[in-house]
């Protein structure tokens, strides 16, 4: 493992001086590029400095107490050095570990996120914007920008389905554990008798894909053209502006109406259909490489449920790790890091797990 981070340090150090060059400077994709790479050593380049500190106090430590001529005041002050740099180095270890897993290429892009309503009725298109809001809610408290793509409402205030984008620094690695079945139980804003209903919600989060990582044929695709239409007359325009992609080698089928353009409905239905499509080739991937490690957490499963909203009790409960927090609220005004971070712990373990077996 040292062998590697030190070819590692020899790289970062290399790069440290490319971008110093003028000639790097002035060529922005070369410089783009190595920044990236810069960024992406770092943590590791860092987390090595202090294992080095740790491990020159070790040494020093060891020699004092292999002197066996010194007096004993000095001999104790050694032996707690030498127990706190021991420490030290096991801990920064792991951490090293931790930092060399190979890293999700899809870490740093945006999402596109889609919710829709599934066993409950307009109970489920209810929680469908409960869950709309959540991830709104959290995008915004990073930072990110959020843009819906396509919406269709219900009378109540619900969404039967709703599709988004959120952009923003590494909002992939924080997101891509939520596709799955979210379960809740409450009273329904519905329901006079005061009755628990039990509802669920799909989430799928897709990779923003772009042109260049995946090219799609123009002749792969049927576009059809319709007047679009919502609850209780939203939307609806006497052009034929919204917009219908099919993507006829794999049958995948994107509508997208909310806006009034029927150009800008096209764009945004694109960019719906580009990530489903990159999803695919995606999960085809993983299951060529399913058997040489099960994944617990993240498998991006839609059928999947993933996670109990218990209103009576306060109640979340991730089931893939066992995680049960009592501050629904809180959570479901997007404060989510605790969840987030559960996950990518797991996840964490898992890999290492996987990885010394």
């Amino acid at each position: 493992m040292f062998e590697k981070i030190e070819t590692m340090e020899k790289k970062y150090h290399e790069i440290s001086n490319r971008l110093s060059d003028p000639e790097t400077v002035s060529d922005n994709k070369l410089y783009t590029q190595l920044m990236r790479e810069f960024k992406n050593l770092t943590p590791v380049i860092e987390k090595y400095k202090e294992y080095k500190t740790a491990l020159t106090s070790f040494n020093e430590a060891k020699e004092i107490l292999d002197d066996g001529s010194l007096e004993k005041d000095f001999r104790e002050m050694a032996q707690a050095e030498y127990e706190e740099s021991k420490n030290a180095m096991e801990s920064i270890t792991q951490e090293l570990k931790v930092l060399l897993l190979p890293k999700d290429p899809n870490d740093d892009k945006n999402v596109i996120i889609e919710i829709r309503g599934g066993a409950g009725g307009e109970e489920a298109s209810l929680f469908a914007n409960s869950l709309y809001r959540m991830y709104t809610m959290y995008a915004e408290s990073k930072g990110w920008k959020q843009e819906i793509l396509n919406a269709n409402p219900t009378e109540l205030g619900g969404f039967k389905e709703i599709s988004f984008s959120i952009e923003g620094e590494g909002a992939y690695s924080r997101l891509k554990y939520e596709s799955g079945v979210h379960r809740v139980q409450r009273v329904p804003e519905t329901e006079s008798q005061g009755r628990i209903h039990t509802s669920t919600v799909t989430v799928a989060v897709l990779v923003e894909a772009d042109d260049v990582e995946l090219e799609i044929n123009p002749t792969d695709l049927k576009i059809d053209y319709f007047r679009a239409s919502g609850a209780g007359g939203q939307h609806i325009n006497k052009t034929e502006s919204a917009v219908r992609i099919t993507y006829l080698p794999t049958n995948v089928v994107v509508e997208c109406q909310d806006e009034r353009s029927q150009h800008k409905n096209k764009d945004k239905a694109m960019k719906i259909l580009r990530s489903r499509v990159y999803e695919a080739m995606q999960r085809e991937q993983n299951d060529r490489i399913a058997n040489e490690r099960k994944m617990q957490v993240g498998t991006g499963d839609r059928s999947e449920r993933i996670r109990t909203y218990n209103y009576p009790q306060g109640r979340l409960t991730d089931h893939r790790i066992n995680l049960t927090i009592y501050r629904l609220e809180d959570i479901l005004n997007g404060n989510l890091d605790e969840v987030f971070d559960s996950l990518a712990t797991a996840d964490q373990a898992e890999k290492l797990a996987g990885q010394e077996v």
